[in-house]
């Protein structure tokens, strides 16, 4: 629960260090969001298998909507972030690997 808290609070901190008046501390934002991103999913993680032991049908739940929250900002992330372009990952990388 701490760590999803603490999660919450970088992405606060990300919001805010995109504020004009933070424009000296901006190079932080990228290190917040990542972070963010960590505390938040790990957090998660540990709280859905405290939950498959001890509370199943809490875990079914969450289980669920994990999928539609997935979807959801799947969708933000296109249309906010990308902005609707086709801005795809490129994989050309992988292909060196193999």
């Amino acid at each position: 629960m701490y760590l999803y808290r603490m999660g919450f609070g970088m992405w606060l901190m990300y919001l805010v260090l995109g504020a004009p008046a933070m424009r000296a501390y901006e190079h932080y934002r990228t290190d917040c969001g990542v972070l963010c991103f960590f505390l938040m999913i790990v957090g998660f993680s540990a709280s859905m298998v405290y939950d498959y032991f001890h509370q199943r049908d809490a875990y079914e739940q969450k289980k669920k909507w994990l999928f539609v929250s997935y979807l959801i900002l799947a969708g933000i992330i296109y249309f906010f972030v990308l902005e609707g372009k086709n801005n795809f990952i490129d994989f050309k990388w992988l292909l060196h690997i193999l």
